[in-house]
């Protein structure tokens, strides 16, 4: 414990040595979870450090002028593959490629080789590498939905919604001058054809609501003396619009994972290509006082997880 406090103490020159050699080295598949493990162990310590010191606007460019420059600058020299930390912006920038143009969605954003057939966008990073860096600019970590025993009656459960801080989602991609522009997630998503004869009228289709979203953090899993698992890591499950319960970020409330509730779909107008990389942009929110995203802006009914 003292060794770490002495990287928070020197704001970020010891810590971007030891993030750089976690992040960096290859070692067996085990012994990788491990020191994962214990990047987010370091990186929370920072992230604690930095909150006294970080600005409270989330809008770009505020992270000037108080954040301390030498922590600044070892955020921004992180390595972690396929994830930039943009302090300035006051954003995570995640390389990914378009996966979807047409089909229902249980979430946005999944990593590749799982759910690209229910997802946006596809991204190579690993989900805890994004939580480390989400952790770095502020952003507060809950716990995604779960459900939980009712006292001593084994057979009676109840469900706990999703927690954690606001997180705005969005796509950079270029306009026809080639400039980057970000773009809202909920620009890309549409209602699914399942809405009609929903409360929304026929000929002014419901809109996605939000492009803020929960960072609840996933879970690590396991006990005992061995690495234990990040399980966003396993599942694929960046971020969703159903409740699978170790998702990264989530919307508030539950929502059902059956195939009748999903009742929003890719909207590809504006969308590159299948196969188009594009930037996936996580920025979190830091207003004074602000409540993380009501369960009311909530845009589907709850299910189960």
């Amino acid at each position: 414990m003292e060794d770490a406090v002495r990287v928070v103490d020197r704001r970020g020159r010891l810590l971007e040595k030891r993030m750089t050699a976690l992040a960096g080295t290859k070692k067996p598949a085990g012994s990788v979870r491990w020191r994962a493990v214990l990047t987010l162990f370091f990186v929370s310590l920072a992230a604690a450090e930095s909150r006294s010191e970080a600005p409270s606007s989330d809008r770009p460019g505020a992270a000037g002028g108080t954040t301390n420059a030498a922590l600044q600058a070892a955020m921004e020299k992180l390595k972690f593959p396929g994830v930039t930390i943009n302090v300035q912006e006051r954003c995570v920038d995640v390389e990914g490629s378009v996966c979807l143009h047409r089909g229902a969605l249980e979430l946005v954003a999944c990593t590749k080789g799982t759910k690209e057939h229910e997802s946006i966008v596809a991204i190579g990073a690993k989900p805890m590498h994004l939580h480390a860096a989400l952790l770095l600019l502020g952003a507060k970590p809950g716990s995604p939905a779960t459900r939980q025993q009712l006292g001593d009656q084994t057979e009676r459960w109840f469900d706990v919604p999703p927690s954690g801080g606001p997180v705005d989602v969005f796509l950079v991609l270029k306009d026809n001058e080639g400039n980057l522009v970000e773009y809202p997630i909920s620009d890309f998503i549409a209602p699914s054809n399942k809405r009609s004869g929903h409360s929304e009228s026929a000929d002014k289709p419901a809109k996605f609501p939000t492009h803020t979203f929960l960072f609840a953090g996933s879970v690590l899993d396991g006990d005992g003396p061995g690495p234990r698992r990040y399980l966003s890591d396993e599942s694929g499950n960046v971020i969703s619009l159903s409740t699978f319960g170790d998702e990264l970020l989530c919307l508030p409330a539950i929502h059902s994972q059956d195939s009748e509730a999903l009742l929003w779909q890719v909207n590809p107008a504006n969308l590159p290509a299948v196969g188009s990389n594009v930037t996936l942009r996580l920025r979190p929110q830091r207003l004074p006082g602000a409540k993380a995203a009501p369960a009311s802006q909530s845009p589907t009914g709850r299910g189960n997880p």
